[in-house]
C-alpha cells in the first residue's frame, strides 16, 4: 500500500509548471477506472484528474509516472477555440446565422446555420482524434525525459501502462489503445528489423 498524500504529491511534483497550475488531482475509490480525466470544458480553467486510489498501486512506478503524465498532458493539450479553418467557419456561420436571422430570411439562416454546425462537428471531432491521443502520449514523453527517463524507458513504461490498465480493468485493449502502442514502439526505435 502506498501513502497516498506522498503519492499526489509526487506525481504533482513530475507535472511542469504550465501544466501544474491548470491540473488537479483527486482520489476517488468509488470510480470504476483506474485513472479519468473528463473531457476539459473549455470554460474550466482547473482540470481534474481522478484516480482510483485501490487499483493505482497494482501498476510500478514507471508505468504510474507515464500514465498520470499522459493524461495531464491530453486534458490541458485540448484547446477547442483554438484559432484553425474550423474555429473561422464557425465564426462566420454565427454571425451569418445572427444577420439572417435579423433579417428574417430563412434560406440564408439555414445555409449559414448549416455552416456554423458543420464546423462546430469537425471542431468536436478533431479534440477527440486519434491524432490528439499520439500527441499526448508523445508529449508525455518528452515531459519524462526531463524528469530522469530515457526516451525508450518512457515510451516502454507508457506501453506497460496502456496495458496494465485493461487488464486492471478488467477489459479487453482497445483499437485505438494498440495504435498508440504501435506509435510509442515506433517512437523509442523498438520494433524490430525485419
Amino acid at each position: 500500500m502506498i501513502d497516498q498524500n506522498a503519492e499526489v504529491g509526487r506525481l504533482r511534483d513530475l507535472l511542469p509548471a504550465s501544466v501544474r497550475m491548470r491540473t488537479r488531482l483527486v482520489l476517488s475509490e468509488t470510480q470504476p477506472h483506474l485513472i479519468q480525466a473528463k473531457f476539459p470544458r473549455p470554460w474550466h480553467e482547473i482540470h481534474l484528474v481522478t484516480l482510483n486510489p485501490t487499483l493505482w498501486p497494482q501498476l510500478t512506478l514507471p508505468e504510474r509516472d507515464l500514465l498520470f503524465l499522459r493524461t495531464a498532458c491530453w486534458v490541458t493539450s485540448i484547446n477547442l477555440f483554438q484559432p484553425g479553418w474550423y474555429q473561422g467557419l464557425a465564426a462566420v456561420g454565427l454571425a451569418g446565422t445572427a444577420v439572417e436571422l435579423v433579417q428574417a430570411n430563412a434560406l440564408g439562416l439555414l445555409v449559414t446555420g448549416g455552416l456554423a454546425t458543420l464546423a462546430g462537428v469537425q471542431i468536436w471531432r478533431s479534440s477527440r482524434s486519434l491524432q490528439l491521443e499520439l500527441a499526448a502520449d508523445e508529449q508525455a514523453v518528452q515531459v519524462a525525459q526531463r524528469r530522469g527517463y530515457t526516451e525508450a524507458q518512457a515510451a516502454q513504461a507508457l506501453i506497460s501502462a496502456l496495458e496494465a490498465v485493461s487488464r486492471v480493468e478488467g477489459r479487453g485493449t482497445g483499437v485505438s489503445e494498440l495504435v498508440r502502442c504501435q506509435n510509442l514502439q515506433k517512437l523509442a526505435k523498438l520494433t524490430q528489423p525485419t
